[in-house]
């Protein structure tokens, strides 16, 4: 039998197709030979569940990561994040925020960036000084009361992409900033954001589905983004009354279906005086644009989701043993001073069947993290 280290090359890039991103780098640790096969990288990595981008090593300034489908921890060291605020990710790219609020599109594993132009000003409109007093309207002449690092979380909410930069280079970008959380573009190429006329209320979640990007309002009012000479929100639908006040919506192309999902926090009493703000339920809502009625889906099937301040995302159960069918994968996202004491402690997955929450990560997120845990899903090459 022949010795691993003389295994052609042929039968070692058969290998690389079954393994998983994490394993292409122990795989290239073997042997030079295996590195040098490693390194052709003919076949992508096999699907894995998405991970979690959480905050930076306080010593090593490394990144961490949560995988999900091996339940582990990595910490990796990427320039291109040091120091900055995740604010979105699509297609495995991180928008990220540095300290003076310039704005880069980062994939983190190829190291390939745009350095994205300066954040819209805020105008009268959309000025998060009218709310909180804190924040100079052009981002240049510094924070008034709040620290920069403070004061970048504030600034863009969600930001998310139409496309895989590596395979269009005719994407966009649409971010939600400000108080209003006012939709915002950047084509590739452009000099600024654009920045898109709508309603003076605090949307609560964009995505692009089929050629088009939808927002959504706090009372379900869905919104397409109108591209023309003077970009506008235009209403499609639908508008309904409903029970209870969510403190989330988000929108999510599921498998070819534009899906409404209402997040459901209550706060609990941790320890004398002092109240979390946790999550304890979901509704799932498909919007009929054409009746203007929305339907309510009681499962998912084999499917999950996840969702946070990232492009939603949804995988096949029955591809990822340790995933939870019919479940739905959240993040801390709520705007909460409990955060800075307690950590990033509303992180779980809500299973449809019973109604019930459990943990998919022992450990509660603590400082020092700006900003939320972002689910992302790893694009290497």
């Amino acid at each position: 039998m022949a010795a691993y280290s003389d295994l052609t090359n042929d039968v070692l890039e058969h290998i690389t197709s079954f393994l998983a991103f994490p394993d292409h780098y122990r795989f290239g640790a073997v042997c030079k030979n295996w590195r040098s096969v490693s390194k052709r990288r003919r076949y992508p990595p096999v699907p894995q569940l998405p991970w979690l981008v959480l905050g930076e090593e306080k010593e090593t300034r490394k990144r961490k990561f949560y995988s999900l489908s091996d339940a582990k921890h990595y910490s990796i060291e990427i320039p291109e994040l040091h120091g900055r605020y995740i604010c979105g990710s699509s297609y495995g790219w991180l928008f990220a925020v540095d300290i003076k609020i310039n704005g880069t599109l980062v994939n983190p594993f190829t190291r390939e960036c745009y350095e994205l132009p300066p954040f819209p000003a805020f105008s009268t409109k959309t000025d998060v000084t009218t709310l909180v007093e804190k924040v100079d309207s052009d981002y240049k002449g510094g924070p008034r009361n709040f620290t920069f690092e403070e004061m970048r979380t504030l600034i863009v909410f969600k930001a998310i992409l139409s496309h895989d930069p590596k395979e269009r280079s005719d994407f966009t970008a649409m971010i939600m900033f400000g108080k209003f959380r006012t939709p915002a573009f950047w084509r590739s190429g452009d000099l600024c954001w654009t920045v898109v006329d709508g309603p003076e209320v605090s949307m609560h979640d964009i995505v692009y589905f089929k050629g088009n990007f939808y927002v959504l309002s706090p009372g379900n009012e869905l919104y397409v983004v109108d591209f023309e000479s003077k970009p506008k929100l235009i209403e499609v639908g639908p508008q309904v009354d409903i029970e209870g006040i969510p403190a989330q919506r988000y929108l999510i192309d599921f498998n070819g279906n534009l899906l409404l999902i209402e997040r459901f926090c209550e706060c609990v009493e941790e320890k004398v005086e002092e109240l979390l703000n946790v999550t304890v339920e979901f509704n799932v809502m498909e919007p009929n644009l054409e009746e203007n009625i929305l339907y309510e889906w009681h499962h998912l099937d084999d499917f999950a989701v996840f969702l946070g301040r990232n492009s939603s995302i949804y995988v096949n159960s029955n591809h990822f043993p340790k995933c939870k069918r019919n479940g739905i994968y959240f993040t801390h996202t709520t705007d909460s001073h409990s955060a800075e004491k307690f950590g990033c402690h509303d992180l779980g997955v809500f299973h449809m069947t019973n109604k019930t929450i459990s943990k998919f990560y022992s450990d509660e997120v603590f400082p020092p993290l700006v900003g939320s845990p972002v689910w992302f899903t790893p694009n290497p090459w």
